[in-house]
């Protein structure tokens, strides 16, 4: 029987404390919607007492979700548990998470009283935080740099005083995962009424070990983890919650499960960070767009006999289509051979050994081999122009007006133009794009990214589209960054057949 672990999300509100990835109150309920189809068991919907809007915020999500439980930031303050316990009145479940620091830096350099004020301020705070709700959690910030005797007497007092969760932070994501996964095996074996809370982990990725120091939270007897999507947050972000989730699901033998149905997790990374305007990187675990690509051609060979050589987890679980073959000069004969076939050719031994040797001259000048350019080294040299081209490309747009762009498209030598409004100059120019072709494209990821620096700097577009499941990438540079756009979106349309 496996046991379950609470997953506790705080994308939208530890998330979303990140400068530049503010969410207004409509693109904040889009989020707790997809963590509630996600399958998170805890929404921290905001802190309400911090401003009007987040306020509305935790109000507004209360009305909008039905399943997980709904809860409020506050800190150990009379008001804030008040104005907390307002924003909740809504909620089916709801829950509010009150706590105060109990390192030493945050008792005498940032509250400025003493050990002992911490405990009862700590015990009144969840003591009255239960007038309002049956559910209250209760964070010990820094714990992880607190002595661990001092933070056990806490730990006790709080769950004496009522608190039904605990949650023991790296605040500063100070700790290695041995001293976390300590830390918290000592609170289970010296706390004597622990078993009447949940143990929970909160760690911050300072250094890098913030999905290290939750699974070991875990294993040592936690039972719920506070994480964000695509592990956004302060400074250097939380623990990611893909993380957490594919780790426990691909070591099975742990006896351990969540609630996630993992084959939404990379929608949900993608819609996070478009609303956040925040790129995940390539590299990125489990959702970056690297994250099942392979371009050295050991790893290709491996890959395409069997799955399993270098990859532990099926990218359909966590809602890719499919691994990606990315030839470069590192690929070998199975890599290039896999994608002639997908083309329709098929060589004997001698004219695949000449196609490859032509083929890694043309690699080393170019750092991505794209289908045109493997038809060229087949001798399927396109005759004339692409068949689609951008001719045209004007745009308007400003503070007081709505943007509108006017695209000209040269189609098999025919230009034809359209007109259409958008969000944006981008937003417009896509959707007239999309208006001449005869194709249903839906935009999967778009990121732009600085080649040198300045406001005459060269930007650099990649975008993925998909069309009847299948994904097609498109790439360009500008000086111009909408005609950049423009172009990657439709170098990725034209590869579609």
């Amino acid at each position: 029987m496996e046991e379950k672990i609470i997953i506790f999300d705080t994308t939208l509100r530890d998330g979303e404390q990140v400068p530049g990835c503010q969410l207004n109150t409509v693109e904040k309920i889009q989020v707790a919607q997809a963590l509630e189809e996600l399958g998170v068991d805890v929404i921290e919907a905001g802190f309400p007492i911090s401003s009007p809007g987040d306020f509305n915020s935790v109000v507004e999500i209360s009305k909008a979700i039905t399943n997980p439980v709904i809860c409020a930031l506050t800190r150990a303050v009379k008001k804030d548990i008040e104005v907390a316990a307002e924003a909740l009145q809504y909620a089916k479940k709801k829950r509010i998470h009150t706590g105060i620091g109990v390192s030493p830096y945050h008792i005498e350099f940032k509250i400025k009283t003493t050990p002992e004020e911490i405990i009862r301020r700590a015990s009144d705070a969840v003591r009255y935080a239960r007038k309002f709700v049956d559910d209250v959690e209760f964070y010990a910030e820094d714990a992880g740099r607190a002595d661990n005797e001092y933070l056990a007497k806490v730990i006790e007092a709080v769950i004496e005083a009522g608190a039904t969760v605990v949650n023991i932070p790296d605040t500063t994501g100070y700790c290695l995962p041995t001293d976390y996964g300590e830390k918290i095996r000592f609170l289970k074996n010296n706390v004597p009424n622990i078993d009447k809370a949940v143990i929970s982990t909160h760690c911050h990725n300072d250094l890098g070990m913030a999905t290290a120091n939750t699974v070991m939270g875990v294993l040592n007897g936690a039972r719920q983890v506070e994480v964000t999507m695509n592990g956004v947050g302060e400074r250097a972000g939380n623990t990611s919650l893909e993380e957490v989730v594919m780790t426990l699901k691909s070591h099975k033998h742990l006896g351990l499960s969540t609630g996630i149905n993992s084959q939404l997790i990379y929608r949900t990374s993608r819609l996070v960070s478009t609303l956040m305007n925040m790129p995940v990187q390539p590299n990125k675990a489990i959702v970056g767009r690297n994250a099942f690509a392979h371009s050295s051609g050991i790893h290709q060979d491996g890959v395409l006999k069997k799955r399993e050589n270098y990859e532990i987890i099926d990218p359909v679980e966590v809602g890719v289509k499919e691994s990606s073959i990315i030839l470069t000069a590192r690929s070998g004969r199975a890599a290039l051979n896999h994608r002639l076939e997908l083309l329709g050719y098929k060589f004997e031994k001698e004219e695949l050994d000449e196609i490859y040797h032509r083929f890694l001259k043309l690699a080393d000048k170019k750092k991505v081999i794209n289908d045109e350019d493997i038809k060229i080294l087949t001798g399927e040299v396109f005759q004339g122009e692409k068949a689609l081209r951008l001719e045209l490309l004007q745009v308007a747009c400003g503070k007081s007006s709505v943007p509108v762009a006017t695209v000209g498209l040269k189609i098999n030598g025919e230009v034809h133009t359209s007109t259409a409004t958008g969000n944006g100059p981008i937003d417009a120019a896509f959707t007239a794009v999309k208006q001449l072709i005869n194709k249903t494209v839906h935009l999967e990821e778009f990121l732009i990214q600085a080649i040198t620096r300045g406001s005459d700097d060269m930007g650099k577009v990649h975008v993925q589209v998909e069309h009847n499941e299948k994904t097609y990438y498109g790439f360009s540079a500008n000086t111009d960054i909408v005609t950049a756009s423009v172009e990657a979106f439709i170098d990725a349309i034209a590869k579609i057949k």
